[in-house]
């Protein structure tokens, strides 16, 4: 447990580091622009898809899955809306006043702040927001509700299709960002190279069950709480199943799947505050980074 938490400390320190944040930046910003493109040109057929699922399900349960949807939308909105206030009004004073690591760190730092100062507000006004959503879906009517909640979907899926992105990039970079890391923290260490092409044909496969059981496990996402236990079940699969395998190719001449089962909990353990990354928009830019980083130095730790 000790080395767990030593290894989740490490990768909170590494995200602030500015080597780090820069190739989240960069590969997370190209990746939700491209998707965001990919998005407009297919949107009307994202819709269609969603309306057709939608008339499978009884009206009840969309109407109260969709009073929830609509919350979370409202959170995240509120969650960003604060962030770039803040920014907007004091963003200049603090980048005059810091360096620019720094900088980075507060904008994450303010990103994170936000969203748990929202978080603590729907904890204690939850069943209020709730109940106001449920009586606006109440009165609109039945197609109107059909498309908002479709909309939404949408939006999901084009969200959760930037999470897995940014699990294959960082898959795929896997090497150069861990090279910086060995150098600035075990020094008299090498990366292992000879698997990481096998290590991304790994990411492929996983990112491709990932999407099916994702499919088959949709009408589950109209369940509320069910909802997010799965959506969380489904991240943390995708993070420790293929972060580990990449971890371990850097670490060890030899990747042996026994040897990392018997670190599953401390595994599962970084993929569940990875995945919690995938919640908080912007932040989740960074989660994969984080888990490929506390998941290398868990297993180096154990070796050295």
């Amino acid at each position: 447990m000790k080395n767990t938490i030593h290894a989740i400390l490490f990768g909170f320190k590494e995200l602030l580091s500015w080597n780090t944040m820069k190739y989240a930046l960069i590969s997370g910003l190209i990746i939700t622009v491209i998707w965001a493109g990919i998005g407009a040109i297919i949107w009307d057929s994202l819709i269609g898809f969603s309306s057709r699922i939608l008339e499978l399900i009884p009206f009840s349960m969309i109407r109260s899955n969709g009073a929830w949807m609509l919350s979370s939308f409202l959170w995240l909105q509120l969650v960003l809306l604060t962030f770039a206030m803040i920014f907007a009004f004091f963003g200049n004073i603090v980048l005059r006043s810091v360096t620019k690591e720094k900088y980075t760190s507060f904008s994450l730092l303010t990103i994170a702040g936000s969203a748990l100062f929202w978080g603590i507000v729907w904890i204690f006004k939850e069943e209020y927001v709730y109940q106001q959503f449920l009586k606006l879906l109440t009165w609109l009517p039945f197609e109107t509700v059909e498309k908002g909640i479709a909309f939404l979907i949408g939006f999901y899926l084009i969200y959760n299709a930037v999470v897995v992105t940014m699990v294959f990039v960082t898959s795929l970079f896997s090497e150069p960002l861990i090279t910086s890391v060995e150098q600035r923290h075990f020094k008299e260490d090498e990366v292992c190279r000879d698997h990481i092409f096998s290590s991304v044909g790994y990411t492929v496969k996983d990112s491709i069950i990932f999407i099916i059981v994702s499919l088959i496990a949709f009408p589950l996402l109209f369940i509320p709480v069910l909802n997010i236990i799965v959506q969380i079940a489904l991240w943390m699969w995708l993070i420790k199943d293929t972060m580990s395998y990449d971890a371990a190719a850097l670490v060890y001449e030899k990747v042996e799947k026994e040897k990392i089962k018997q670190h599953r909990f401390a595994l599962w353990s970084i993929s569940f505050v990875t995945a919690l990354f995938n919640f908080v928009p912007l932040l989740n830019l960074f989660g994969s980074y984080f888990g490929e980083i506390a998941m290398f130095h868990y297993l180096k730790s154990l070796k050295k």
